[in-house]
């Protein structure tokens, strides 16, 4: 994990803090924010061995997180502003006068949770892009820790490289069952649109099969229909014109057995 700690204080109150570390992280935080310099709000680094510490003040508060010196700056300070937008919207003005570790039940989950994502995934490096914050960490100064302290006085920072290790391995099985689910979802979505594309296919070789085979019908009906009508009409076509040959024919013109079977009539 790149960051591996984070605390949230009013000057030397610590409010909330969660370390992914053992050792004596808290310690040398805590010296730290009572070294720093009365401003109201500013963004600062300062170096110790292989980590750096970067701390933003805003509201009366500071928002400090550590982080290994290979991992840069820009995401830390998006970390500790996402860190700064979720505290203030939960507790806002509360945490002037809250007493220590009062928030720590329920937001160190916070700082654990957003810890992982921004030491992780990729998109909360474009997420510091979007923000235009680039160009402004740029030009923090990453200063030598002990210059914030009197001359004489020396932090040792002590961290327990064991931890950091099983950390690691951690943070890499997770990354790798991430990925794991990442590339079945992917399949599962291929998949899905293949089944989708083949029941479309399927419809429209219906839809098609099903109006030829309408067509069909409707010329078969159509020639039914005009068949069953000079059918009904055969009968009073035969009989008008029987009718009219008879009538139209005298007696006398008539050979004689159709005279006998006139007078028959």
């Amino acid at each position: 994990m790149a960051i591996v700690y984070a605390v949230v204080a009013r000057g030397t109150v610590v409010l909330a803090e969660f370390s992914a570390v053992t050792g004596n992280t808290g310690a040398v935080a805590r010296r730290i924010l009572e070294k720093l310099p009365a401003e109201a709000d500013a963004r600062l680094c300062f170096s110790q061995d292989r980590y750096i510490f970067h701390i933003l003040r805003s509201d009366g508060l500071s928002f400090l997180c550590m982080a290994n010196d290979t991992f840069g700056r820009r995401i830390p300070f998006s970390y500790l502003e996402d860190i700064h937008m979720r505290f203030m919207k939960n507790y806002g003005k509360v945490a002037h006068y809250a007493p220590a570790y009062a928030m720590n039940d329920e937001f160190s989950r916070v700082l654990h949770q957003q810890m992982e994502f921004f030491s992780s995934n990729p998109s909360a490096d474009t997420l510091s892009r979007v923000r235009g914050e680039v160009g402004e960490i740029r030009t923090i100064m990453v200063e030598n820790i002990e210059k914030i302290l009197e001359r004489g006085d020396r932090i040792e920072l002590l961290v327990d490289k064991t931890a950091t290790m099983q950390d690691s391995a951690f943070h890499f099985r997770k990354q790798s069952k991430r990925l794991r689910r990442a590339l079945w979802m992917k399949n599962a979505k291929l998949l899905f649109v293949k089944g989708i594309a083949d029941v479309l296919d399927c419809a429209v070789a219906v839809y098609n099969y099903c109006r030829l085979l309408w067509r069909h019908h409707s010329a078969l009906l159509q020639k039914m229909s005009i068949c069953l009508a000079v059918i009904q009409l055969l009968p009073e076509v035969f009989s008008n014109g029987f009718k009219g040959s008879i009538v139209g024919v005298s007696s006398k013109e008539l050979p004689v057995n159709y005279k006998l079977y006139d007078d028959r009539i």
